[in-house]
């Protein structure tokens, strides 16, 4: 997997990285976001004990966002102007693919 157009985080994260912006001013988007974070890797990465931090591969990464997209696209989902379930799952995804450093060739 790639940084090519067909990679779906490239997609999201061209939509959703922007709202990461909001981390300054608003502590509870920072909150929010954390938490949704920590679902999606809940579902990708079995919880691990001891020093070593749990990591996010970009393929299981992207199955993932196929998977909630294409859920979203089923039940005709329009991304509001603030928050909801489905942008703070985006944005917590664009989250982990800077953290991670997924998009890096």
């Amino acid at each position: 997997m790639n940084d090519s157009p067909d990679c779906p985080l490239v997609g999201v994260a061209a939509a959703y990285m922007p709202r990461l912006s909001g981390f300054s001013f608003e502590p509870a988007l920072v909150a929010a976001v954390d938490q949704h974070a920590a679902a999606v890797c809940d579902a990708l990465v079995p919880a691990q004990r001891g020093p070593h931090a749990r990591t996010v591969a970009r393929e299981e990464l992207a199955d993932y966002v196929l998977g909630f997209t294409d859920r979203l696209t089923e039940a005709d989902w329009v991304a509001p102007v603030g928050h909801d379930f489905a942008t703070l799952r985006l944005t917590a995804v664009c989250w982990l693919i800077r953290e991670h450093d997924l998009l890096a060739a």
